[in-house]
């Protein structure tokens, strides 16, 4: 599929510094709060047209879209717990890989910044989304790269390692679109299986249990499957 117009200028704007998150700027972030407030309703939420002006780029059904995202961000498809704060899911088992893949000691890296090896601690961060980006804070001190593609991003939860498959130049790029509106998360999306001609056709088929395999592993697939089949079928309800 050819590139997106709207997606083409929000990363221009990215690059022309008219974007500036307030979670990952390149290599360097700000701290994570103690706790996450309730900002929720300050944050752009996606709307029918946007769904509609992606689906129909894509050639799939709004339906489909919505169930997809249904499965990875849940009913309510948050994309963010707080303006600048993408949801995310941070993988001390992938941080570790990828350190060692980048050639970084891991054990000096745990005793520099132990926070990103530790269990999530909800208490003190005051949320489990807070938490995450907690870890996520602690891990781009050690390596930025490392800790971007050890995160799953967004209410398409698309891991990080596939910055490349999204249209993007680098993993900061990445985290930084990300991290902008739930709109450029499902330009993100839209680029990501539009790389992938399998998922793409998958989805336009409705090919549950083929698309599941391929966007979340063949572990999960039939769980997944059963799951976006139900949500997709209310959805369309709705049309």
């Amino acid at each position: 599929m050819a590139y997106h117009k709207y997606f083409a200028l929000a990363v221009a704007a990215v690059i022309a510094g008219s974007f500036a998150p307030s979670i990952v700027v390149d290599d360097s972030i700000t701290t994570a709060p103690n706790s996450i407030p309730a900002t929720l309703e300050a944050i752009n939420r996606l709307t029918d047209d946007d769904y509609a002006r992606v689906a129909g780029e894509l050639g799939v059904e709004i339906a489909a879209i919505k169930a997809v995202s249904e499965i990875e961000a849940g009913k309510h498809h948050h994309g963010f717990i707080a303006v600048g704060c993408p949801t995310l899911n941070f993988s001390v088992n992938m941080f570790n890989r990828n350190l060692k893949r980048r050639g970084i000691t891991v054990s000096a890296s745990q005793r520099k910044r132990e926070a990103a090896f530790l269990p999530l601690n909800r208490k003190k961060y005051g949320s489990y989304g807070a938490a995450q980006h907690a870890r996520l804070n602690s891990a781009m001190a050690i390596d930025s790269v490392a800790a971007i593609t050890s995160c799953y991003w967004g209410m398409f939860q698309i891991g990080g390692f596939n910055w490349k498959h999204c249209g993007c130049s680098s993993p900061q790029e990445f985290a930084r679109l990300m991290s902008q509106s739930e709109s450029m998360q499902l330009e993100l999306f839209a680029q990501f299986i539009s790389r992938h001609g399998a998922m793409l056709k998958h989805l336009r088929n409705r090919n549950w249990y083929a698309f599941a395999r391929i966007y979340n592993g063949s572990k999960r697939a039939k769980s997944y499957a059963s799951r976006m089949a139900n949500a997709y079928a209310r959805y369309s309800k709705q049309q």
